[in-house]
């Protein structure tokens, strides 16, 4: 027996037509690493295809995430083999059928358009470049939108939002970038990568959004206003995200939508997508899960409910334009940005 009210239903019907319509991406997903089940089946990931597919969620961007570890050779190289490991196994789930490999906006599109899953892969932690500069061009060539330029822990880019003290870091290493890191940031608009600032340092990431050609981007990331977490950013740092044309892409890990908090709901996430659009207006802001990396909320707990957040868009009076907006067209344009200052 159907208890729920009219305004419900009408509710829960409109969030189906609108999200159906969407083309919906997260912009932040983890994978396991080293033993990985293919997600073309059913597993115990929060994101794979089965479950994107009743959740209609058409495409996610797979990250190849390094830890930080030593600033050693060793160290480097280690990075550098993991990530390039990782990346080839994206772009490979992206073969097969219902399914589309992306690298570029209008392909994500497209896959949307032709009713596959858009697959779509990216780089956490710029501990894996070490030195060399020519890595970068190798993580584009093998598919990568973006680079997060740290993880927790400093490393030769960037100062860490969280520097780790078992690796020895103290508050800061560089006082934000140091000259290999702007030289990393010149060399990504050069080829065409968005800049990551997730998990960098305030000094780093206002540094980050003055040096780049290219608009910045905060992959998984909240508002600090909300909930004074040292990953999250505060206003003076989304302004200036508004202030390049760049995103903050607010993320589901419940430490940083509540402070402390174990769990949180879809409301208390889009009380910051509500404030971050406030602040610094619609076109600056999106949104992503970092499911299989600390991300899930009580009702998105995985890639399979994703239409609540739609709904509760919806439901605080959000339009079909607003929302694909958030879901996918404003990390689209800086896509399309990103590509253009390749080219000029």
């Amino acid at each position: 027996m159907d208890t729920s009210t009219p305004d419900a239903r009408a509710l829960d019907s409109e969030a189906a037509h609108v999200h159906a319509a969407t083309l919906t991406l997260d912009t932040h997903v983890d994978i396991p690493w080293p033993d990985t089940p293919d997600p073309a089946g059913e597993t115990n990931r929060r994101v794979d295809f089965p479950k994107m597919r009743r959740g209609g969620l058409g495409a996610v961007v797979f990250i190849a995430y390094l830890p930080q570890g030593p600033l050693t050779p060793e160290g480097h190289a280690e990075a550098a083999a993991r990530a390039e490991a990782m990346l080839r196994h994206i772009a490979g789930t992206g073969v097969g059928p219902g399914r589309a490999f992306c690298a570029e906006a209008g392909a994500t599109e497209a896959a949307k358009a032709a009713g596959r899953l858009a697959v779509l892969s990216a780089v956490e932690n710029g501990y894996a470049m070490g030195e060399d500069l020519s890595r970068l061009a190798l993580w584009k060539s093998l598919g990568a939108i973006y680079v997060t330029l740290t993880h927790n822990g400093h490393n030769l880019l960037a100062d860490s939002a969280i520097p780790r003290a078992d690796l020895g870091d103290g508050s800061a290493l560089h006082g934000g970038l140091s000259p290999l890191g702007r030289q990393a940031i010149a060399e990504m608009n050069r080829l065409g990568l968005l800049v990551d600032v997730s998990h960098a340092s305030r000094e780093a990431m206002l540094q980050a959004a003055a040096a780049s050609r290219t608009p910045i981007v905060a992959t998984h990331a909240c508002c600090r206003a909300l909930c004074d977490h040292p990953r999250n950013l505060d206003d003076a740092q989304l302004d200036a995200l508004k202030d390049v044309a760049g995103l903050v892409q607010i993320t589901a890990v419940s430490s940083f939508l509540r402070r402390n908090a174990k769990e949180a709901t879809v409301a208390d996430y889009v009380d910051h997508v509500d404030h971050a659009v406030r602040r610094i207006g619609i076109e600056h802001v999106g949104m992503s899960s970092d499911f299989d990396g600390g991300g899930w909320l009580t009702d998105w707990p995985d890639a399979a409910r994703s239409r609540a957040v739609t709904a509760e868009l919806l439901r605080r009076g959000y339009g079909a334009r607003e929302i694909g907006l958030l879901w996918s067209g404003n990390f689209l344009r800086l896509m399309r940005l990103a590509a253009l200052q390749a080219r000029d």
